[in-house]
């Protein structure tokens, strides 16, 4: 694709800086955190909602769910369909996405709009999740590129850990439309500072463009997914309900206390895993997966008692913080350059299916087995990612990198 004038300077990947470009980066963050809010901020307010839009609390569900379909549907095809746009107005027409949509969830008093409303929130988180990892990696060499997207996802810790309690607090005191507005002007600051400190990038050209099978077959692309799969599916089935299976241990009303040192031990996590991930990959990789193995091997004997669970969930958030990115720097490093725009709508579509095959699966064993049979599982399913990362030691998760 030929380069097309304009008054924006377009960067070429050869002049990346030799340090971390922290503002832009950190712009980056601040999308995943509007993406993350934007998902779950409904969870604290549906009281709020119930009343405001004169539904159930089941209706109200629906406003998490439909975000999540569109998530799913929309990450590969837009995807496809945008790879020779330039990175910027590409990056900033999603963002205005998300303005426009939580500001029609402000506003809106019908509940069918409002749906329509979320699912489109959620097409553009799709499609950000779908560009973040490469954008990030493009702005720095390659000794940089796993720290760099380190510090593009952090806002997602943040955002679950504060943001969404934070956020249930305003609609207490401001009310539930006004939270959204405020969303709103987030997103208003967020695209000043694209405009400011992000650098712009030329699409791919369309000769050099690697198609969904392709990127599918390279070496390494399929055992990463596994993982990703195997590894969030048992996350997920803990972390969505985890309120009743605290309560085996009396922690019924303490949730919002075990996700605090959860999150607080995630954005501890990637700290870490930033530091390391450009030399020790593999490494963290499987010391993550068998941390997490452990903390199910002691909810399993233990559940019931409060220091366990506490330690147990402090480890939890430990080896769960960094997953996002080590997982995709592992893929990014697998499909090279040319396939890394392609490789990351994939992971957030079965990520996506991880997050619903979490709440499916847990579901049945907590109505047909109860709580107590989620470590077991959980145990199961992270020796099967963590056989996996192990045996893919020459194109997935390499030793060396």
């Amino acid at each position: 694709m030929s380069h097309m004038s304009s008054s924006t300077e377009v960067v070429q990947p050869a002049s990346v800086p030799a340090r971390l470009p922290w503002l832009a980066l950190l712009a980056l963050a601040m999308t995943g955190f509007v993406c993350i809010l934007t998902e779950t901020i409904p969870a604290g307010l549906l009281p709020h909602i119930v009343e405001g839009l004169n539904i159930s609390k089941g209706m109200a569900g629906q406003l998490v769910t439909l975000y999540a379909i569109g998530s799913l549907v929309a990450a590969i095809p837009f995807a496809m369909f945008t790879a020779g746009m330039r990175r910027r107005p590409l990056l900033l027409a999603i963002i205005a996405g998300f303005l426009v949509f939580n500001t029609i969830t402000a506003i809106s008093s019908s509940y069918a709009l409002t749906l329509v409303a979320r699912f489109f929130a959620g097409v553009a988180a799709g499609a950000a999740w779908g560009m973040i990892a490469g954008y990030a990696r493009r702005m720095v060499p390659n000794a940089l590129k796993g720290r760099a997207l380190a510090v593009a996802m952090v806002g997602t810790p943040i955002a679950l850990t504060f943001g969404v309690p934070a956020g249930t607090l305003l609609g207490d005191l401001i009310g539930w439309r006004a939270v959204f507005g405020f969303m709103s002007l987030l997103t208003l600051v967020l695209i000043v500072w694209v405009l400011w400190k992000v650098p712009d990038y030329p699409g791919q050209p369309a000769n050099e463009r690697m198609t969904m099978g392709q990127v599918f077959v390279l070496p390494g692309i399929r055992p990463i997914l596994m993982v990703v799969l195997t590894w969030m599916l048992a996350h997920n089935i803990l972390y969505t309900y985890i309120a009743p299976f605290l309560e085996r241990a009396g922690l019924g009303s303490r949730v919002d206390l075990v996700l605090l040192i959860f999150g607080l031990a995630a954005i501890v996590s990637i700290w870490i895993v930033g530091l390391l991930i450009d030399r020790k990959l593999r490494l963290l990789t499987l010391l993550s997966l068998l941390g997490f193995a452990l903390v199910s091997a002691a909810l399993w004997v233990g559940g019931t008692s409060v220091p366990v669970v506490y330690a147990a969930v402090a480890l939890w958030g430990l080896t769960f913080g960094g997953a996002a990115t080590l997982l995709q720097t592992a893929q990014a490093n697998a499909s090279g350059e040319e396939g890394v725009d392609i490789v990351m709508p994939i992971n957030t579509t079965v990520w996506n299916l991880a997050i619903a095959g979490g709440g499916i699966v847990g579901g049945a064993l907590l109505e047909l087995i109860g709580v107590q049979s989620f470590p077991a599982v959980l145990l199961i399913l992270l020796l099967i990612a963590w056989i996996i990362a192990w045996s893919a030691k020459r194109h997935g998760f390499p030793g060396k990198r």
